[in-house]
């Protein structure tokens, strides 16, 4: 059995998703349970972009311990350098270096010759190897690339220190037959002295991405890059728990192993998608709701006689629990602690108090508190701590003529109160409307939606906005979760809207 690296991504890659965007405490919470997971190697992010990402990479070399901890960097000496700053407390540092090699982003984009390219990719992957042991190259685009000029840009990466060689679908253009052949064309006429790791990197926006990812193993490379739920740029990426249960479920045909968990995997998915607020469709391969349901009268006779005959994956593999917790309004703190550490957190005494008392509330309202509500409300908890404005009170009365009239109260951190009252054709739009004027603005509502993080009438809502401002075209999300769906479409707005504009008291 071959040995496959998984390498995530989810928090650089995943995170350029439109309107995601993981805070430091939400980043290293996702590392911790990625290295729960196994996966071998983390991109934690690309630290010269913004201090927060350098403060996050930070963050996440001195939390992890087992995995490898990677930043991204251009063929640039301050990116190196920045880098090299960031993982200074990682056990195992790697730095990824990286630079277009088609014709297209050769021409247009970087305004470079090839020589130019070849001469920048050995002058900084040398520079890179003084200060990491471990160094990656991609050659962007490289799907797009002249096979021959791509050969020479790897073997100068590899000449120059790279020991990993990441080859990237970066648009989403290849397909199985192509993208398993290129790697088997690498590896037949690289030249090296050392071990090379090849690695995938593939977009969906053809939908092969994981396809192309499983054609390069079955090619010779050792190494997968992908994210959790396969978030990410446009189409997004290689969903990594594919590839892992598809590994492991077709062992026999790939030879492969890999150090996956797979029993967290649905825990690790669920986390992805609660903090990055992205749904996981319900048809989604390996964790979609539907993936272990069967409606067909013909599918059902057949799993009750046999569950292989329409199942090839167990739910209890990938970690899909079904049962209950046996929580409620009359459950203890002891109880109530011993359950957060079953699901992973071992919380602080300050952040016991306020989240068991949220709990509580909850209880006083549900008949059952489940897995996924103490999860909703750890979310909840981690994003209002990172919030400087929060809803304080939601107020609604009819008005003549259809309208609804809402009256909101917004806190800011010095727990100053500001109020402001407004109609709407809704509630929805009412509380909006209340809230465009505590923040004296009018954002575009790009992207309003719920989803029920539990089954049964009494479920918790989760409610997702996207607000873009007018002027400068930015995007903001925000997120809000509640038993009732307009406090939660309250909050959310208030997350959102508080991003976008400083509070005015």
């Amino acid at each position: 059995m071959r040995a496959i690296q998984f390498f995530d991504t989810t928090l650089r890659d995943g995170e350029q998703t439109p309107g995601v965007n993981f805070n430091t405490k939400e980043k290293v919470q996702i590392a911790l349970q990625l290295e729960k997971w196994g996966i071998d190697a983390i991109e934690a992010g690309f630290p010269i972009a913004s201090v927060g990402d350098f403060e996050a990479v930070k963050a996440i070399a001195k939390a992890v311990q087992k995995m490898t901890v990677t930043g991204l960097a251009r063929c640039q000496k301050k990116d190196i350098d920045r880098a090299y700053e960031a993982l200074q407390s990682a056990r195992f540092p790697q730095i990824h270096v990286f630079l277009a090699t088609s014709d297209v982003h050769m021409q247009y984009k970087l305004k470079m010759t090839e020589a130019e390219v070849l001469a920048a990719i050995k002058e900084h992957v040398s520079y890179a190897k003084t200060k990491f042991a471990k160094v990656q190259f991609s050659p962007e685009d490289a799907t797009r690339t002249r096979k021959e000029f791509l050969l020479t840009a790897v073997q100068t990466a590899i000449d120059a220190g790279a020991t990993i060689i990441n080859i990237p679908d970066t648009v989403g253009y290849s397909n199985p037959t192509e993208y398993g052949a290129l790697f088997k064309f690498l590896l037949a006429n690289i030249h090296s002295s050392e071990e090379i790791v090849f690695s995938s990197h593939c977009h969906d926006d053809l939908g092969m991405a994981t396809a192309n990812a499983l054609a390069a193993i079955e090619n010779g490379a050792t190494r997968v890059e992908g994210t959790v739920n396969g978030i990410g740029e446009r189409a997004g990426n290689t969903a990594l728990e594919e590839v892992a249960v598809a590994l492991y479920i077709r062992k026999d045909f790939y030879q492969c192993e890999s150090k996956i968990q797979l029993q967290e995997t649905k825990r690790t998915s669920d986390l992805v998608a609660r903090l990055s607020g992205i749904s996981v469709p319900q048809n989604k391969a390996v964790i979609g709701g539907n993936a272990y349901a069967h409606e067909s009268g013909i599918h059902q006779d057949g799993v009750l006689k046999n569950p292989e005959t329409y199942e090839i994956i167990t739910p209890q593999l990938v970690g899909v629990n079904t049962n209950s917790l046996p929580l409620g309004k009359l459950s203890g703190r002891h109880a109530f602690v011993t359950k957060m550490q079953e699901l992973g957190y071992t919380l602080a005494d300050e952040e016991i108090k306020p989240l068991f008392k949220q709990f509580k509330n909850l209880a006083d309202k549900k008949k059952q508190v489940t897995d996924d509500d103490l999860l909703a409300l750890v979310a909840d908890q981690d994003r209002q701590a990172q919030t400087a404005f929060h809803l304080a009170q939601v107020q609604l009365q009819y008005v003549s003529n259809g309208h609804q009239g809402a009256i909101v109260s917004v806190k800011n951190s010095e727990e100053q109160i500001k109020v402001a009252s407004a109609i709407g054709s809704g509630s929805i739009q009412a509380i909006y409307n209340s809230i465009d004027q505590i923040f004296s603005q009018k954002p575009t509502l790009v992207s309003y939606e719920i989803t029920a993080l539990t089954a049964g009438e009494d479920a918790q809502a989760q409610v997702r906005v996207v607000l873009e401002c007018p002027k400068t075209k930015k995007r903001i999300n925000g997120i809000g979760i509640d038993f009732d769906v307009l406090e939660a479409s309250a909050k959310a707005y208030v997350q959102a809207s508080g991003s976008l504009k400083n509070f005015s008291a």
